[in-house]
Order: structure tokens, then sequence, then C-alpha cells
């Protein structure tokens, strides 16, 4: 143990004395490889960040989730719109249907989305979506009265006009005392007067961009009747299954349920889609692989640039030591000890180069949460993952500059000049 601590102590010396006599020309040689793990980095970070933010979305629209809809969850290029177009909205007497017919279920709910404006004293916000929502809404997202409270049950029923408004409108509306807010009448886009029963907690920014509760409005499924038809407010059915349920047997009962429902006959196509949320963040899970392995193929070929920088070090560094070589073997030195040595030096110095990468990566971190709405963060895993790949190609660029050194003719050695 000691032996491996005097090898790893003088060759830790010998980086540091190397980087201290050619600064210049060792910053350069290590740019390649400071770059590649620039790339290794950055890309892991943003993209794990970015997939983590996109999956805490995913799951906000419910863990073990089907949401009955017209349409399929998904895009791009092929996604066959024409073909979902013209199918018939869920209507909320299926989904009263649903919950006498499916025993799986454990909670259902209706839910329709219009846009609209609020006023209060002049002030208006546009852009807001009104969600229509039936009573049992809450048990299937996660959202959470801060101040007020949620609505009763004569409400669900009677349609009345109060509203449940997200921070951010509460925030914009009465400024930075919410609570202000509650029991005031505001204003909607036709005119129609409601009172402030509750106001949501803060949440954060969507990157879905789906139930974006901070910016939004809450009403009951029965109030927005009263302000557009609702085939025409995007209508959803959301369901989640009991306990010991999988999503696997909760949409092969809904899927049953829904056809006989809509009383389709065995020929016919399903006219209705039953969107598995889960499968949603597989979707994503695979766009992010693709990033990832875009951003190894750049970091690749950076890396390979970067050994050659470092081997190329070596080979100066094993010429300019070539009669300490000679000197250190003629007293004992095995070669073993010298090939140690200069592959320790060369993966030092590819440390270094991550370091100075990692320093990058920190610090660009710091504006991109900044300016993208979410937080970038490095995890220890990949710090741990530059790390090792600092090492290997460490090893790789050095591994014949060392070879070449722990040959060396003792006699030979200590006569180069």
């Amino acid at each position: 143990m000691r032996r491996i601590i005097e090898i790893l102590g003088s060759s830790l010396n010998l980086t540091w004395q190397e980087f201290k006599s050619h600064k210049l020309r060792t910053l350069l040689s290590l740019s390649g490889v400071g770059f590649g793990i620039l790339c290794i980095i950055g890309v892991l970070a943003t993209v794990n960040s970015l997939e983590y933010a996109v999956q805490q979305d995913v799951k906000s629209l419910g863990s073990n989730s089907i949401y009955i809809d017209k349409w399929e969850y998904g895009g791009g290029a092929d996604y066959p719109w024409w073909k979902y177009v013209n199918r018939p909205s869920p209507k909320y007497d299926e989904m009263e249907l649903l919950k006498q017919k499916v025993p799986a279920i454990g909670f259902i709910a209706f839910t329709a989305a219009i846009n609209g404006t609020l006023e209060y004293n002049g002030s208006i916000l546009s852009g807001l979506n009104y969600y229509g929502i039936s009573e049992d809404f809450n048990r299937l997202q996660p959202i959470e009265v801060g101040y007020g409270r949620y609505f009763l049950p004569n409400e669900f029923d009677q349609g009345t006009g109060t509203i449940v408004l997200g921070y951010m409108v509460a925030e914009n509306l009465f400024g930075s005392d919410v609570t202000k807010g509650l029991g005031k009448t505001l204003k909607l886009k036709d005119g129609q007067r409601v009172s402030v029963v509750g106001i949501l907690k803060k949440k954060g920014k969507s990157m879905l961009g789906g139930w974006d509760y901070d910016n939004n409005v809450l009403i009951t499924r029965n109030f927005l009747k009263q302000l557009a038809r609702e085939d025409w407010a995007g209508p959803s059915i959301l369901v989640v299954g009991k306990e010991g349920i999988t999503i696997a047997q909760l949409k092969d009962e809904l899927q049953g349920a829904m056809r006989s429902i809509r009383k389709l006959k065995p020929t016919q196509e399903d006219n209705f889609a039953l969107n598995d949320i889960d499968a949603l963040s597989g979707f994503f899970t695979d766009i992010f692989d693709g990033v990832n392995k875009g951003g190894w193929a750049i970091a690749t070929l950076s890396l390979i640039v970067g050994m050659f920088g470092v081997a190329n070090i070596m080979f100066v560094t094993v010429r300019e030591r070539t009669s300490q070589i000679g000197l250190k073997k003629a007293i004992g030195a095995k070669k073993i000890t010298i090939l140690t040595e200069f592959l320790l030096e060369s993966s030092f110095l590819c440390i270094i180069g991550g370091m100075l990468g990692l320093l990058v990566v920190l610090l660009i971190s710091f504006i991109l949460s900044a300016v993208l709405g979410f937080t970038v963060f490095v995890a220890p895993g990949i710090i741990l993952l530059a790390i090792t790949i600092c090492i290997v190609v460490g090893i790789l660029a050095g591994i014949i500059p060392a070879s070449i050194a722990a040959r060396m003719d003792p006699v030979v050695a200590i006569r180069t000049k």
C-alpha cells in the first residue's frame, strides 16, 4: 500500500510540474478532452434534467391513469389526425355508465376546457383556460387548495358560479397576498360574474403545457355547460383503477364497456382512444435516448482528438525524461513501476481536462436554469462517469509512451541528453 501511495504521489507531482512548465502546450492539448467531457456532461445533464421535468409533468397527468378521448395522444409526421377528428367526443353520461359497468374503476372524472379571460377592477387576464371538472377530479390529479376551499357537492350538482384560481392567476389579479382574492367577484369573458372560493398551491411551470394549474381556472362541469357547448370543449374522461388492478386489465375492461356503450359491432373499429399515461412516459424516454446518443457521438469524436493531444504530451515527456528513466531503472525501478507512473500521469492530465469541462458545464447549468424555466442539474452519477472516462482516455493515450519508457535500456537512457 505504501508503495502504491508513493507512485501516486510521484505521478501527481510530475503531472503538476509538467503543467507548470508548459502551461500553454498542456492546456491546448487538454482542450480536446475538456470539450469531450463538456459535451458528455452537458448533454447528459441537460437531457436528464429535461427528461426529469417532463416525466414529472407526465406523472402530474396521473400515474397508472387512462384518458378516454377521441384523440390518440402522441404526434409526429405520420399522425393520422383525419382518422380521429370525426370521432364522437366523450360524454358525461358515458362516464356515469362506465361507473356502473366497470368494477375495476377506482376513481373516474370528466373534464373539458375552454379559453377565456378574467376581469377584476379593470385588470383583465387573457389566454386562460377554464377547466370544467366533475366531482372526483381532485382524486385523479395532484391539485391542492392552498387557500380557501374546494368545490362543494351542491356546487357540482347545481353548476353555481364559483371558481378556484391557479396561484399565478390570483397573484396577477390581487398581488403577492393572494388571500385577498378569496370571496371576490370576478367577470368572465361573457360578462358573467363568479365568486372566488379557493386558490391552488403553486406548482411551477409545466414542460408539457398541459394541466398548467398555476395559470388557469377551475370551474364545475355543470357551470362550463352554461358557457359553451361541451362537445366543443375538448372533453375527456380520466380513469384510475382500483389497487391491485393493472393498466392492462383496466384498459381491457374499459374498451369492452365503451364498445358496448357506443353499440359498436364486432367488425367496427374503436371510435375512441384509451391513452395510457405510462405509455406516454415511455414515448418521451425513447426521444431522450436518441438525443443522448447524438451527444455521445459528438463527445466521442472530441475525446479521440483529446486523446491524441495527451498522447503527444506523453511522447514529449518520455523523451525529455529519458535520462531520469534510465537512472530510476539503474537503481532498481521495475518496468511495471515506470509503466504505472506514466499511465497515472496521463490519467491525471485527462482528469484536469475533464475538471475544466465540468466547471464550464456547472457555469452553463446556472445560466440555462434561469433561461429554460426548469432546473438543470449535474447528477453525481454523471460526474463519476466523466471521471471514469477521463481515466480510460488517459490510459489509452499513455499506454504506448509508457510502454516505450518501461522498455528502455537503463545504460542507453542514462547517456541520452
